[in-house]
């Protein structure tokens, strides 16, 4: 939200109050506060009648500094609020002298300047990395009788911004003006259904503004040279992060805000669904999954799509009849097949739906403020919504999940949850409509997700989520939404996955082809490669099949391609997947993750890295025309062997069945035995190729097993022309490849521990 008229003028109706002064600054072992009047004290008499605010400095974790701004205090907080981690405080180094006060957070630091003005620095290694400056701060009253706080921290020049959420529009967000508002808009627009108050710069350091409800951040938008975010009320409070690195940046947030659960090994596999508004049943569904095997194309997952439901019965949970008159027989053929079963579900209850009435009679569903249910006829006639602030909503909920569970259903698509009303709507614990809105999002999942380790155990569950807002990693998988069927809409989809990676996610899908209207078969080609090297990988449309040879067998062919060849990297992926759990640290990685100090890596938005040594640059144009950057060193294609030098762009014209897919110098890359299902044992048969190993260098190799734990390490070191792998944990056989223009293997005997190679 924007107050001033330009750089001189305030907005019509906007009277925005500034801190003129640290007046007096007051500390204890693990907090400093700051009484700032919004004018300068020159005598007693100044003190009547002044308005002042109150900003409190302290930390929850080393390296982390938290800002509460505050004009009134006596505000009732109605919920919800984000489920932080570290601790409430922890103790901090403060220093207060007549110059300045000083707070200090493991290597983070913020000064508060105690001379003419308002000046506060964050500082790290011996530099300010921003700053809340004159009139950074403000508190605003509007003429409508609202009340707002914002801040603005500083931004240098050639930095740059990155995150707040699954965005689509352009990836680096200096110049834009973005809304936290969940929002079911599409990908074509500002708006997004994954919205996270969260930003990080090329600077190493982070912004987490800790509110659920509409948060405002004008990016350089409003004053060229800052970073401004506002909330409704009389507070706001924000955290600065610090890095130094993104990775270290992420690895804090999430350390504060929640790490991606650790996802089961199968969800890793490709997954075919119904697609949403074409006509199936039993008999399509069996004939789809016959073809793919027929044809040789690895399959994980079915899913079935809304219409597993009756129409006009959604939410129901009962499979209609008409087209599924056995659910359970053919749930457990298609499990004898080796496959696992989604199902969609959201968290509305048409009128029509036996349920509602039984909802309505318990109090379950979302009320007016007249104690009637809320209901539009928006997606379903008579919609109700289930209201999850009522413990026993969530466990009736979850009851009619449990009976799915039961049938053979092993992953739930939590579809929607962001049209979510604020006006005249009383939630059950008393929740602030506005406040909800976002976290409706979290709710919602977190209720699936905690049935589904329940039931399945810890690291064997797995969502397919569209909405979520901060702390929404914790409950993977999260998908892109409903985009077109364009190399533009491609494109959209990969900036929307680069933002929501650096907002903290590690897991990301979307939907190969596009989900509206039916791709060209080039694009569908092309857009699988890119969804078969993202982290999770489904087939689905909207009203057309994605099933490859409805295209052409060409596009069967490179379904089979890139199916088998993500298999095989499986023991690579398992131990990356390992680090988005851990550390926060995505799979699918943009440029500036990798390479943070590589100015020209920092804002590219069509290309990305598949964990830490794979450079993956998808093909968006029918020619096979694609430009792409290539980091310092000398890099291999992964499938032809070819190399590359950079730092440099390539610009080269793919055929249909490939795109450049570079591996990072100094690479040791485990490739499974595998090619037919996700979930093996990696360390069985492994090959470790060997990519530009540099004299002198030693690079360990953890091979995990099924369910995260280390199967094998292997030590590879380099001395002169010779290399030597030393392996430990390894029963099985394995082998090392040498990988470039002389490319040679050499096989180990199994359980063997040494082997040497000559370069």
């Amino acid at each position: 939200m924007k107050f001033t008229d330009g750089y001189w003028l305030v907005r019509d109706g906007m009277h925005p109050l500034h801190p003129a002064q640290a007046y007096d600054v007051w500390s204890d072992h693990d907090s400093m506060t700051v009484y700032a009047p919004t004018a300068r004290i020159v005598g007693r008499g100044d003190t009547l009648n002044r308005p002042i605010a109150t900003v409190t400095y302290s930390s929850p974790m080393d390296d982390v500094i938290r800002v509460r701004i505050e004009h009134h205090q006596g505000a009732v907080d109605a919920g919800p609020s984000f489920v932080l981690g570290g601790d409430e405080r922890v103790p901090v180094k403060v220093a207060v002298d007549d110059e300045a006060g000083v707070l200090t957070s493991g290597a983070l630091s913020v000064r508060v300047h105690r001379g003419a003005g308002w000046q506060v620095d964050f500082e790290a290694a011996g530099a300010v990395l921003t700053s809340s400056p004159h009139k950074g701060i403000g508190l605003v009253a509007a003429d409508d009788g609202a009340h707002y706080v914002h801040e603005q921290l500083t931004l240098g020049v050639g930095e740059l911004v990155f995150g707040l959420g699954e965005r689509f529009g352009p990836y680096v967000k200096n110049g834009q003006s973005v809304d936290i508002w969940n929002a079911d808009g599409g990908t074509s627009s500002e708006q997004a259904y994954k919205n996270v108050p969260f930003y990080l710069t090329n600077r190493g350091y982070g912004v987490f503004v800790n509110h659920p409800e509409l948060v405002s951040f004008e990016v350089g938008s409003e004053h060229v040279s800052r970073s401004q975010f506002s909330v409704r009320g009389q507070s706001l409070e924000y955290f600065v992060i610090y890095g130094p690195t993104p990775k270290e940046v992420l690895r804090k947030y999430t350390a504060l805000t929640g790490r991606p659960a650790r996802v089961p090994e199968w969800s890793f596999g490709l997954w075919l669904s119904t697609s949403f508004t074409t006509s199936y049943d039993e008999a399509t569904v069996s004939g789809f999954i016959d073809e793919m095997a027929a044809r040789d194309l690895p399959l994980s997952v079915f899913h079935f799509d809304c219409f597993w439901m009756r129409e006009f019965n959604w939410c129901d949970f009962e499979w209609d009849p008409r087209t599924f008159p056995d659910p359970e027989g053919m749930l457990t053929r298609l499990r004898a097949r080796g496959l696992k079963i989604c199902v969609w579900i959201n968290p509305y209850i048409a009128q029509r739906s036996p349920l509602f009435a039984e909802a309505a009679a318990q109090g379950f569903l979302l009320k007016r403020t007249d104690g009637s249910v809320w209901q539009w006829d928006h997606w379903q006639a008579g919609m109700g919504l289930v209201d999850f602030t009522n413990p026993a909503a969530a466990a009736w909920f979850t009851g009619k999940l449990d009976r799915l569970l039961g049938m053979g259903v092993d992953a739930f698509k939590t579809d929607f949850g962001e049209r979510i009303p604020t006006e005249g709507v009383a939630w059950h614990d008393g929740s602030d409509p506005q406040r909800m809105h976002n976290y409706f999002a979290q709710a919602y999942n977190k209720c699936v997700f905690d049935l589904l380790v329940a039931r399945r155990g810890e690291g064997d569950a797995v969502l397919f989520a569209r909405s979520a807002t901060a702390g929404g990693q914790q409950l993977p998988v999260h998908w892109g939404g409903d985009c077109y069927s364009t190399f533009e809409a491609m494109a959209e989809t990969l900036r929307g996955g680069l933002s929501l990676a650096l907002s903290g996610f590690g897991f990301w899908s979307h939907d190969i082809g596009g989900f509206e209207g039916t791709p060209d078969p080039t694009v569908f080609k092309r857009w699988l490669a890119f969804g078969l090297l993202s982290s999770h990988s489904r087939l689905h449309g909207s009203g057309s099949v994605r099933v490859p040879w409805a295209f052409d067998e060409e596009a069967v062919d490179i379904t089979r391609t890139f199916t088998q060849l993500k298999l095989s990297l499986m023991p690579y992926l398992a131990r990356v997947a390992g680090e988005a759990h851990t550390a926060g640290t995505p799979m699918l990685r943009p440029m500036l993750l990798e390479f943070p100090h590589d100015r020209a890596a920092a804002a590219l938005d069509t290309q990305y890295l598949l964990g830490d040594a794979l450079l993956v640059a998808p093909v968006f144009s029918a020619s096979g025309d694609v430009e792409y950057y290539v980091p310092e060193g000398t890099w291999t294609h992964l499938v032809t062997g070819a190399q590359v030098t950079g730092p440099r762009w390539v610009a080269q014209r793919c055929a249909i069945d490939t795109l450049p897919l570079l591996v990072r110098p100094g690479t040791v890359l485990p490739i499974g035995a595998r090619t037919d299902r996700p979930d093996y044992d990696y360390a069985d048969g492994v090959r470790l190729d060997l990519y530009e190993i540099a004299d002198g260098a030693r690079t360990v190799v953890e091979v995990p097993a099924l369910g995260g734990a280390v199967a094998a390490t292997f030590t590879v070191s380099r001395t002169g022309d010779r290399v030597l792998i030393e392996a430990e944990g390894a029963t099985g056989a394995w082998s090392a490849r040498v990988v470039g223009p002389d490319p040679r293997t050499v096989s180990a005997e199994p359980g063997a521990s040494r082997l040497e190679l000559a370069l």
